[in-house]
């Protein structure tokens, strides 16, 4: 096993690694010549600087750079395709020469792999030095290629918030007005267009287009799709459903062949992007060899190949297509019977063009279960984590030891599916639950498994029950109605009163002596003790800052509660807008967008109701449920996996501290700053007063010496009298 390892990981590694290098350890002369065309610059910082800009309102600069960024972005998976291709036949040769293997990066048969893996294996050497040479030189090739048209920077991966925002077209809501407030309306509607295309229930857009639609000077002809050359398969997917439509029956054939092949190009565009960019490498775990580790950076890869059908559907005509699907489901009933309808009516005759199946997919599909096998492989011998995408791939793929989870998955996927909800539910936002937990008595008490969800824990033990009676303290000392809501006593529901408390208040409080100050200072000290617990337990990819702190309590009003149906905290999700009839979140203003993972709390017990709980993105299938008590800590990331509300308060007083989270410094808690600067002036004036009393009790220790001096001279003067 272990030579099995290290030979695959090698070989197929080694080539990943060689051009994810950056590109400015090894110097391109081709850089320095006067003519040279200028460099790309990386999409991502030209995205943000484009953003920054907008939120400046500085309209210009920002319909600048975002449209940059755009262009940036084409520009470099044009460059990466074009290398890709000039550089394909590097080495190729040498291996087409062994006849027994066809290699498209590592797409190496299991059965091929494991005998040549074997220890009585002739085949090593050869192997090593025609494998070697052609991944050197295809890599060297790539990356000084790629390193001609691109900066150094702009050939490093790029987050997977911004991948998220260009999958989303989320730059072009931030053009849409943009060019809006810059009053170039075509331009505006062009883009507000290109927006809506990728996200029809975005409510607010179809509002901005109507608005679009009746201004003087906009004409249909300027709503237009910028983003239609990277999604023509959807195009003719739409002509070829508009021909069935109208019984217009031979175009439609037509229409769905090109859908097909077009879905085979746009798959094919995204294998090779997987292939030809940087990728990150696989996080340190402790544990495995160096070899193993480069084995899992080529899985990846091969990963990313095989997620390329969740970004196109392949949209599937007679018998050909029947013959087709049977590729994909070939113990199909339906399809069986229809293929045998229609060869006897065909007469039985022998397989022709029409009658064989799509050679483009039988490809496609052989291909696929090549890299399948090796995934398989690695789950299997290198723990490698793998989800496959496809309901199609054959059980005799899959090794016998991963089949009950294999069909675990898919059952999961089927009920998915069943249920209308295509979309898998994947946190991107580079928290990775179970990581140490750094500070002794904290315990955890419930994980993902037993909260039934993403990146979501409850810690407890991290405050003490006196600690948690001087918060309170501070609360009934100087909770302030309505706080962080303009003063609105009940902002959520008419049963209950909100108050809050902000740190830079306490602090402040505490500097006019209407609050104790080492109160106070545990208020700003336990943002600090979450954020470093979660830090750790979440294993987050970046330093985390806090971003907001606020004490809040929620008391039962008097009167009649019993049956309510409302809620203390409605369903929402913390850094975006859900929409629970359509299961989208849109990450934009006023949602808090920055933030990245939240917190709460806990202060007590002694209150009936206020339940935290998680639901699924439509508010309504409750996934979880956390019953608060002093020193109790909920952890979560702020995004679209975890919609959470909070159950009525139906008696008593429920406080807690929210706490938020962010990774981008900008977005930091500055009125935390604030307060700490306030501790700092008053621990120096605390200094100064000790050092002036210090110094006036010298002076007058001083003056008492003096004067008993004086009074013994007096003495002696008398006695010599």
């Amino acid at each position: 096993m272990a030579q099995s390892s290290t030979c695959f990981s090698v070989y197929v590694a080694l080539y990943f690694v060689v051009i994810t290098l950056p590109a400015f350890i090894f110097a391109t002369p081709a850089h320095s010549t006067s003519n040279a065309q200028p460099l790309l610059q990386p999409y991502d910082f030209l995205f943000y600087s484009g953003v920054r800009a907008y939120f400046n309102e500085d309209w210009g600069k920002a319909a600048e750079l975002l449209e940059k960024s755009i262009l940036a972005k084409e520009s470099l998976f044009r460059v990466r395709r074009k290398c890709h291709d000039a550089c394909g036949s590097a080495g190729k040769e040498a291996l087409d020469r062994l006849g027994k293997f066809q290699v498209v990066l590592a797409l190496v048969e299991i059965d091929i792999l494991q005998e040549y893996f074997s220890p009585d294996s002739e085949r090593g050497n050869l192997w090593d030095l025609l494998a070697l040479d052609w991944l050197q030189k295809k890599a060297e090739c790539l990356r000084f290629c790629i390193g001609r048209w691109v900066t150094p920077t702009g050939q490093l991966p790029v987050s997977v918030d911004i991948e998220y925002e260009f999958s989303s077209r989320n730059p072009y809501n931030f053009l849409q007005v943009t060019y809006y407030k810059l009053e170039k309306f075509q331009k505006a509607a062009s883009a507000a267009h290109t927006f809506f295309i990728a996200n029809p229930s975005h409510l607010e857009m179809r509002n901005n287009i109507e608005k679009y639609r009746r201004m003087e000077g906009v004409t249909q002809e300027d709503f237009q799709d910028r983003e239609i050359g990277n999604e023509k398969h959807w195009v003719l997917y739409d002509a070829a459903v508009h021909h069935e439509a109208s019984s217009d029956w031979a175009p439609a054939a037509e229409t769905w062949k090109a859908c097909v092949n077009e879905t085979l190009h746009q798959t094919e565009e995204c294998r090779v992007q997987c292939e030809v960019a940087s990728q990150a490498l696989p996080e340190d775990r402790g544990a495995g060899s160096v070899f193993e580790k480069a084995a899992a950076l080529s899985l990846s890869l091969l990963a990313c190949r095989q997620y390329c059908v969740t970004q196109l559907e392949i949209v599937s005509g007679a018998v050909q297509t029947l013959r087709t699907l049977l590729l994909f489901y070939p113990s199909d009933k339906n399809s069986l019977d229809n293929l045998q309808l229609y060869s006897e009516t065909l007469g039985g005759a022998t397989e022709t063009e029409a009658t064989t199946p799509n050679q483009d997919i039988v490809s496609y599909i052989s291909q696929s279960l090549q890299e399948k096998k090796l995934l398989y492989f690695g789950m299997e011998n290198l723990d490698f984590d793998f989800v496959d995408p496809d309901l199609w791939t054959p059980e005799d793929v899959v090794p016998e030891s991963l089949r009950d989870r294999w069909r675990a998955e898919k059952e999961k996927l089927n009920e998915k599916l069943k249920e209308g909800d295509w979309q898998e539910e994947v946190d991107d936002s580079g928290f990775y639950a179970g990581g140490p937990v750094p500070q002794v008595g904290v315990t955890i008490a419930m994980d993902n498994e037993l909260l039934n969800g993403t990146n979501r824990v409850v810690l407890d033990g991290v405050m003490t029950e006196e600690e948690c009676g001087r918060i309170l303290h501070l609360a009934n000392a100087a909770g302030s109605a309505g706080d962080g809501y303009k003063g609105r006593r009940s902002p959520h529901t008419p049963h209950e009163t909100f108050e809050g408390l902000t740190v830079l208040r306490a602090a402040k409080l505490a500097q006019d002596g209407l609050l104790n100050q080492t109160d106070a200072r545990l208020f700003y000290e336990l943002g600090e003790r979450v954020r470093t617990l979660l830090e750790s337990y979440f294993r987050s990819p970046s330093e985390l800052f806090v971003s907001f702190t606020h004490l809040v309590c929620r008391s039962a009003t008097a009167g009649d509660q019993e049956g309510r149906l409302d809620l203390s905290h409605p369903v929402h999700v913390d850094n975006c807008l859900l929409e629970p009839d359509t299961r989208q979140c849109w990450r934009e203003q006023p949602a808090f967008i920055h933030r990245d993972l939240s917190a709460v709390l806990y202060l007590n017990d002694n209150f009936d109701g206020g339940d935290l709980f998680f639901t699924s993105r439509d508010a309504k299938t409750v996934t979880a449920r956390v019953s608060p008590s002093c020193g109790r800590l909920v952890g979560f990331s702020s995004g679209p996996v975890n919609p959470h509300g909070v159950t009525a308060v139906t008696s008593g007083r429920r406080c807690a501290l929210a706490l938020w989270f962010t990774k981008e410094r900008p977005y930091r808690d500055m009125e935390r700053e604030e307060a700490e600067a306030l501790w700092d002036m008053d621990k120096q004036v605390k200094s100064d007063e000790e050092e002036e009393a210090k110094s006036a009790g010298n002076a007058r220790s001083q003056a008492r010496q003096q004067k008993r001096e004086s009074r013994g001279r007096v003495t002696g003067a008398r006695d010599e009298l």
